[in-house]
């Protein structure tokens, strides 16, 4: 019996350090695919020698994988004038991709999809409707587009959603909209869990730790007693970097002692405002303005940090919550998504308001008390996500459903 093809579409370069959870959690997809899938890829690519539009045979986090690159993009990590995602879905415009199973990241490219057969997934990552109410302030600033026309996108949404055999969604409100704002399909909208992959993110313990930590203040300029804060996204309007960098500046007035010590692994839009702004507020030298990191950098700033903060404006579940959860750091977050679903009175602190003020204080409670939010408390928290399991689940019921329509018809 042939193996069932499941054919992933998003718009990155699976080879470039890109920012992004979605990214992550594909390539997580990738990796835990059992051997009886084929996995195709279609996206875009950095490298300029790559042919376009064909497949290629490559491998991919230890997968065999046939890859297709759209079009060339040499940076995915700021904004240009036509958005990615238009000329994503206009080059799928066309083409004949059709596959056993089909996931989709974003809800436009599915557009070029109306005559092509197989089971097609939507994984909706934020809460698409808060994010366009909250971020119509932000638009001006490079917000989310579809909040200028959010009439524009629902009539969209509506005509597209119905072509889904499932909407998966990582955010319980999300999920909740769904499923009372079309009632036809609610049977086919359902909570899933973002991952994290446990065997990269876990936690350094002992003389590893403080040797690493040692090292990474050295490698920054920092005191040997600093207190490391770790941002990691995308610099953009919905992770709104200049909060932070506000909240901050409170921080390191107001308790000088702890010798705060911020750390912005990510780029972007905002990256040259933050700069501006951190030199107004003063604290340039406490902050490393890092950029895109790869990987295993990541892994070990989530492991030497004392603590993970999110000053967002709107989110989902965001991955980097999860991966600091899985490395023993607490998580400060604006109360928003699904983190304060997850999170414990021992693995972190939501903030009541979303206001510099309410999170300076927040970060000063953890780092003052780090004894409240142990390793073991955070890993705990994390355990539920842990990619080779959920992952695992999802290819197991997918494998149920093929080998369900393979089977000839009862006489």
């Amino acid at each position: 019996m042939r193996k069932p093809v499941l054919t992933i579409f998003y718009q990155y370069d699976p080879w470039n350090a890109t920012i992004g959870g979605i990214q992550t959690i594909i390539g997580s997809f990738i990796k835990y695919a059992p051997e009886s899938f084929r996995i195709r890829f279609v996206g875009i690519t950095s490298d300029p020698d790559l042919e376009l539009r064909r497949w290629h045979n490559l491998s991919l986090k230890g997968r065999d994988v046939l890859f297709m690159p759209l079009f060339h993009l040499e940076d995915d990590n700021r904004r240009k004038l036509i958005p990615t995602t238009l000329r994503y879905t206009w080059s799928l415009l066309g083409r004949h991709l059709s596959s056993d199973f089909m996931h989709f990241h974003r809800l436009e490219p599915s557009m070029a999809t109306w005559r092509w057969t197989g089971e097609k997934t939507l994984f909706v990552h934020n809460d698409i409707h808060s994010q366009m109410l909250k971020s119509g302030g932000a638009s001006k600033q490079g917000g989310m587009l579809w909040s200028r026309v959010p009439k524009l996108y629902l009539a969209l949404e509506r005509r597209l959603l119905g072509r889904f055999a499932q909407v998966l969604s990582c955010n319980s409100d999300s999920r909740d909209f769904y499923k009372s704002h079309y009632a036809d399909m609610a049977e086919r909208v359902s909570l899933v869990r973002n991952t994290v992959d446990g065997e990269l993110f876990h936690p350094l313990v002992g003389d590893k730790l403080i040797e690493e930590r040692a090292i990474l203040a050295q490698q920054f300029g920092a005191d040997s007693n600093s207190r490391f804060v770790l941002f990691a996204g995308r610099l953009h309007p919905q992770k709104d970097p200049l909060l932070l960098a506000q909240a901050f500046a409170l921080l390191k007035e107001q308790n000088p002692g702890l010798k705060p010590h911020l750390l912005v692994a990510g780029d972007g839009e905002l990256m040259e405002p933050l700069r501006d702004e951190l030199d107004r507020l003063g604290i340039a030298d406490v902050v490393s303005l890092l950029g895109p990191v790869q990987q295993s950098e990541l892994i070990r700033l989530h492991q030497c940090a004392d603590l993970c903060v999110l000053s967002s404006r709107y989110e989902g579940l965001p991955l980097v919550v999860l991966e600091a959860l899985a490395c023993g750091t607490p998580v400060v977050t604006t109360a928003c998504g699904e983190t304060p679903k997850l999170l414990s009175e021992s693995s972190g602190v939501v903030c009541g308001d979303r206001t510099p003020a309410a999170i300076a204080a927040a970060m000063e409670k953890v780092l003052a008390n780090p004894e409240q939010y142990p390793a073991s408390a955070c890993t705990q928290d994390a355990l539920p996500y842990e990619a080779s399991q959920v992952i695992s689940e999802l290819y197991g019921q997918m494998l149920s459903r093929w080998e369900a329509k393979a089977e000839p018809a009862a006489i």
